[in-house]
């Protein structure tokens, strides 16, 4: 008796982890934001948007590798984490549709100075009125994958040390991770952040916007939110397969 109980738990348990990994997800945006944010520092913006743009419109502001390195990390390492299964990143960026679909809040032109892609992604606004986007993309792909996924990274400066003319800043770096089911509902969102080692010094209070001092700071960041995020994502997405 005591046989048989264990034998319909093995196979109920087989038939569980089976019917877990055939949920699979497709990647729909993957991107980094290049406007450094500010809040933290209560500055008025007219005195540092200036310098932020200008630090944007700089060639040697270069996120690219910093987003390489995180979509690496993201894909071979955090998608383990996960109870389902990434699609191939070509079932997208290769698929037609996707290739001409024009989101709501498209960054064309200007706007699109903002963001660095990875390659072959659209920029795809997610959240707070971003229901068209979740909603088609979820659609797209509801033949092949029982969810979509948004992720993106953006950065932040933060209030360092000391006043006055010792003043310093930090850099915060912060992951936005969100995924939606075939029908465009939300099963989990979530922002997760953190501060860099790294500090640069203020001028008169304002901090200094070259890429020689931002760069090393998000470098920092986003080296000990690469550090933590492994930590606990699993905790994070635990109950997602119920939902998805």
């Amino acid at each position: 008796m005591k046989l048989q109980k264990v034998l319909i738990l093995a196979t109920f348990f087989a038939f569980s982890l089976n019917s877990f990994a055939q949920k699979k997800v497709a990647v729909v945006t993957f991107y980094a934001d290049k406007m450094i944010g500010f809040e933290d520092l209560e500055i008025p913006a007219g005195e540092l948007l200036k310098n932020i743009l200008d630090l944007r419109n700089n060639p040697d502001f270069n996120l690219t590798p910093m987003l390489n390195e995180y979509h690496s990390k993201f894909m071979n390492e955090y998608s383990k984490k996960f109870p389902f299964e990434l699609l191939p990143e070509t079932v997208v960026t290769e698929n037609q549709e996707y290739i001409d679909f024009t989101p709501k809040f498209d960054v064309g032109g200007y706007d699109a100075l903002n963001y660095v892609m990875y390659p072959g992604y659209k920029y795809i606004w997610e959240g707070m009125f971003g229901k068209s986007n979740e909603e088609t993309m979820a659609k797209m792909f509801a033949d092949k994958a029982d969810g979509v996924l948004f992720v993106n990274i953006s950065f932040d400066l933060q209030k360092g040390f000391g006043v006055g003319s010792t003043a310093t800043v930090k850099m915060r770096v912060n992951t936005r991770i969100a995924l939606y089911n075939k029908k465009g509902e939300k099963v989990f969102a979530f922002t997760e952040g953190e501060n860099s080692k790294k500090t640069s010094v203020m001028v008169k209070g304002i901090p200094v916007m070259s890429p020689k001092k931002i760069l090393p700071m998000c470098e920092s960041a986003l080296e000990q939110l690469m550090g933590d995020l492994d930590k606990k994502l699993a905790k994070i997405v635990k109950k997602s397969d119920d939902k998805l």
